[in-house]
C-alpha cells in the first residue's frame, strides 16, 4: 500500500473511538501459529469489554492485578494506518522523529507472507509533521534497496540518528534464504550477518550495504546459535562523546543437553561509528531489548528494558555507557503474554522540571494482556529506573496487537511531553501509527504535579 491510512481509520483529539467512527467497537482479531520459538503468533482472542480505570499510579498498584482489571482508554491526536497486508505483508516497525526536518521515518519489513521465513527486505514511509495542525502527511513507501546481502533476506529495522554528524544510521540483520530461527537453534549454527546501510540525507539515499559481523562480533559469532538487533530504534548518549548504542540479543551456545539459551547485549560506538565495541551479556532469557538514558545532572544511567519467557519484563542498568549492565530485575507490573513480546521503552524531561529538566521519565508500550497478545498499553514511570514505580496502563488500541516503537516528539497542544508510536495490529494485518500526548494518557500525573 502506498497511499493514506484506511478510510475510517483516523482518530481525532478527544475521541474515545477506536473503530474510525464515535461509538466504535474493538475489532478482535486472531493471530495466526509460531514460526520460531523467539517471535511466536500468539493465540485466539476471546472478546469481552474495554476495560477502563481512573489510571491510578505509584508503587502501591503493583501486580498482581487480574486480567480482568480495568484500565484507562487513552484519547489521541492522530491515527492512521501507515502499512496494510495486501499483496504483501508487513511486519516488525520501527520509528524514528527527526525534530528539526519534522518529520517522521516508518521502516518495516516487507515479507510474502507473514511468516518470518519469508521476510524480503526493508521498507521507509516519510511522514511529514504539521505542528500546526498535529497531523501527519504520509508519503508513498519506498524500499531501502540497498539494506540487502545478495540471497540473504533482511530484518529487524533498527535506525539511529546521529545528532552531531547528522548521519542516519539503519542496522539489520541479515538471513541466507529461508534459514529459519528454529534452525539455527536446531543446529547450532549461526548464519545472521549484521549489517547497515547509512544515511547523510535524512534518508533519502542510502550507502552501500556493509556487514559488520567479523569486525564487530569476531569468533564469538561461531560460539552463538543465533542472533538478532532490536528491533525498533537505537540510542544516542548525552555522555562526552555522544555514544551510539545499538541493543541486540544473541542465543549463546550452551554445553549439552542444554538449549541455547538468549541474553541481550548492546553495540557501543564512541566515535560515531566508525568502530564498534560488543558490551558484556546481561543474564539469561532476555531478549529482544531496547535501551534509554534515565537518571539527573549528577547521574546517568542507561536503562534495558527486555522481552522475557518469566511472565513479566526485566530491566538492568549500566553505569559505564552501555558496555556492562548489573543484575536484572523482574517488573511485575509489565506483564508478558505467553512465549513473550518485543516491547518498546523511550525516555524524555520531566515535565515537572520543563524542556530542559534533568530528570528524566519513562515511557513504554507492549500489549497488556498476560494471556495473548492484545490491548496496546502505555506505561509510565516517574521515578525511573525504579521497577515498582510503573504506572497501570492507558490503553492506545484495542484488540490483537503487537510490536510497537515509540519516539519523542517534544511539546504537544496541551503543554505536555507528545509521543508517535509505531505498533502491529489486527492480527499482522495493518501497521498503525498513533500520536498522542502525556496528559492524554496519564491526566493524573498533572493533576498530582
Amino acid at each position: 500500500m502506498s497511499g493514506a491510512g484506511l478510510p475510517g481509520r483516523r482518530v481525532g483529539l478527544g475521541t474515545r473511538t477506536w473503530d474510525g467512527a464515535k461509538g466504535g467497537r474493538a475489532v478482535w482479531g486472531r493471530t495466526g501459529h509460531p514460526v520460531s520459538p523467539a517471535r511466536p503468533r500468539g493465540e485466539h482472542h476471546v472478546p469481552g469489554p474495554i476495560p477502563r480505570c481512573d489510571c491510578r499510579e505509584g508503587p502501591s498498584f503493583l501486580l498482581q492485578r487480574p486480567p480482568s482489571s480495568p484500565m484507562a482508554s487513552c484519547p489521541v491526536l492522530h491515527k492512521e494506518t501507515v502499512f496494510q497486508t495486501g499483496a504483501h505483508a508487513y511486519r516488525i516497525p520501527a520509528l524514528l522523529y527527526l525534530p528539526q526536518q519534522k518529520t517522521l521515518l516508518a521502516f518495516a519489513e516487507k515479507r510474502a507472507s507473514k511468516k518470518d521465513e519469508h521476510a524480503k527486505l526493508i521498507v521507509l514511509r516519510r511522514g511529514s509533521y504539521d505542528a500546526s495542525t498535529r497531523q501527519v502527511r504520509w508519503h508513498p513507501q519506498e524500499a531501502v534497496a540497498q539494506a540487502q546481502l545478495e540471497g540473504h533476506r533482511s530484518m529487524n529495522p533498527s535506525p539511529l540518528y546521529d545528532k552531531k554528524t547528522g548521519t542516519l544510521f539503519l542496522f539489520f540483520i541479515a538471513i541466507p534464504g529461508q534459514v529459519s530461527e528454529h534452525h539455527q537453534l536446531q543446529t547450532r549454527v549461526n548464519v545472521t550477518r549484521l549489517c547497515q546501510v547509512t544515511s547523510t540525507d535524512h534518508g533519502r539515499s542510502w550507502s552501500p550495504a556493509r556487514d559488520l559481523t567479523d569486525s564487530v562480533i569476531g569468533p564469538a559469532h561461531k560460539d552463538w546459535a543465533t542472533f538478532a538487533v532490536g528491533p525498533g530504534h537505537c540510542l544516542q548518549l548525552h555522555n562526552r562523546t555522544q555514544s551510539l548504542l545499538v541493543p541486540a540479543y544473541a542465543y549463546r551456545n550452551l554445553p549439552f543437553p542444554r538449549a541455547p539459551a538468549p541474553s541481550a547485549f548492546c553495540l557501543v560506538s564512541h566515535d560515531h561509528g566508525r568502530t564498534w565495541a560488543r558490551g558484556s551479556f546481561v543474564a539469561l532469557d532476555t531478549l529482544e531489548c531496547q535501551v534509554a538514558e534515565v537518571g539527573d545532572a549528577e547521574q546517568r544511567v542507561v536503562y534495558l528494558n527486555a522481552r522475557s519467557r518469566l511472565q513479566a519484563r526485566v530491566q538492568a542498568q549500566s553505569t559505564n555507557d552501555g558496555l556492562d549492565f548489573g543484575e536484572t530485575q523482574p517488573v511485575k507490573q509489565l506483564v508478558e503474554p505467553p512465549h513473550g513480546c518485543q516491547g518498546s521503552i523511550v525516555s524524555f524531561p520531566s515535565p515537572r522540571g520543563g524542556p530542559d529538566s534533568p530528570h528524566q521519565w519513562l515511557l513504554y508500550t507492549h500489549p497488556t494482556d498476560p494471556k495473548r497478545r492484545s490491548n496496546l498499553g502505555v506505561y509510565l514511570n516517574r521515578q525511573a529506573p525504579a521497577p515498582l514505580a510503573w504506572s497501570e496502563p492507558a490503553l492506545l488500541a484495542t484488540g490483537s496487537c503487537a510490536y510497537s516503537d515509540l519516539q519523542s516528539m517534544g511539546a504537544g497542544p496541551d503543554r505536555s511531553p507528545q509521543f508517535g508510536c509505531l505498533y502491529e495490529s489486527n492480527d499482522y494485518e495493518e501497521i498503525v501509527f498513533v500520536m498522542f500526548t502525556l496528559k492524554q494518557a496519564f491526566p493524573a500525573a498533572f493533576l498530582l504535579q
